[in-house]
């Protein structure tokens, strides 16, 4: 029996983590994927005290932190299901373990969001990649295409134009939504292309990517010869686990949490980008903050001043 359950091996959860052993909590934490989104950032120059650093190093540092308590236990697993019964929470793991735990923190981040169209899933991992900053290397020298207009497409593409002949950064709008800094260095790059005001209908190709057909000519040209498609189009939170034990999510599907990170189930709390508790502001300086507030209405509420009684139902 832990004291507290954390699900999510990113930003949030391993601050959560780091912060309830500073309770001295024992605590529990699960996930699939080592460091979440955060290890897709080739460069992360805003987190607090380091001006310049990469996402794998800062997540690895998280790791190591999280880990250096002996009341941390850490594992690489899938959760299933959870369920709770006596104010006692059972989750379930992918190899057949049950884990019991008093409280639950929910940190499982967000996943990267589809494009929808045909040739995506005939050519995924045939050219077709959901992280430019990751997948840019092996495009050395050829013709790759970056669809979006956020912070992850605008840096990929900077990111890219370092390795690629020529990078078309292809988005629906006549401007972008990227942070400043971003849009500035993409500018830099020669060899960067943008096609603006413009979808992609389809990703072409036989047995692997050939190019993108666009949805009015750029150019004169219907379609863009490319080699690789990186779809970096923004990403949805990962609730499916939270709904099944009755966390309510708002309209745009994100986790509601209060200003103590409680969820509208008493003992479960949510942490990072599945919540809407930053404004919907996905970084990692929020994230953090967000996984030391829950580590401490955990703490609160293991300590029976009523600080997880879960937020108020809506009507």
């Amino acid at each position: 029996m832990y004291d507290v359950l954390i699900i999510g091996l990113g930003c949030a959860g391993y601050t959560a983590a780091i912060y309830s052993a500073r309770y001295k909590l024992s605590t529990f934490i699960v996930g699939m994927e080592e460091g979440g989104l955060g290890m897709t950032a080739a460069e992360v120059g805003n987190w607090p005290g380091t001006k310049e650093i990469t996402g794998p190093d800062l997540m690895q540092s998280y790791k190591d932190h999280a880990l250096s308590f002996e009341n941390v236990t850490h594992k690489n697993a899938r959760v299933t299901k959870i369920e709770k019964k006596d104010g006692v929470f059972a989750m379930h793991l992918d190899d057949g373990q049950i884990v019991e735990g008093k409280a639950v923190i929910l940190a499982m981040g967000s996943k990267k969001r589809h494009l929808g169209v045909p040739g995506e899933e005939e050519f995924a991992g045939k050219g077709v990649t959901y992280c430019a900053t990751c997948d840019a290397f092996f495009y050395r020298g050829k013709d790759v295409a970056v669809i979006g207009g956020g912070d992850s497409a605008v840096e990929g593409a900077a990111i890219a134009a370092q390795v690629a002949r020529t990078v078309y950064l292809i988005h629906r709008r006549d401007s972008f939504r990227a942070e400043p800094y971003w849009i500035d260095e993409v500018k830099k790059r020669q060899n960067v292309v943008f096609v603006l005001e413009r979808n992609v209908r389809q990703i072409l190709g036989s047995e692997r990517v050939t190019g993108v057909l666009l949805d009015q000519p750029f150019d004169g040209k219907d379609s863009l010869l490319v080699d690789g498609v990186f779809i970096e189009v923004g990403a949805d939170p990962a609730t499916e686990l939270a709904q099944t034990i009755g966390c309510r999510v708002d309209a745009k599907g994100y986790l509601q949490v209060d200003a103590g990170m409680r969820t509208s189930v008493p003992g479960v709390f949510g942490a990072g980008d599945i919540t809407n508790g930053s404004n919907y502001f996905a970084q990692f300086a929020t994230a953090a903050g967000e996984g030391a507030v829950a580590a401490n209405s955990v703490f609160g509420y293991l300590q029976g001043n009523g600080a997880g009684k879960g937020i108020a139902k809506a009507g």
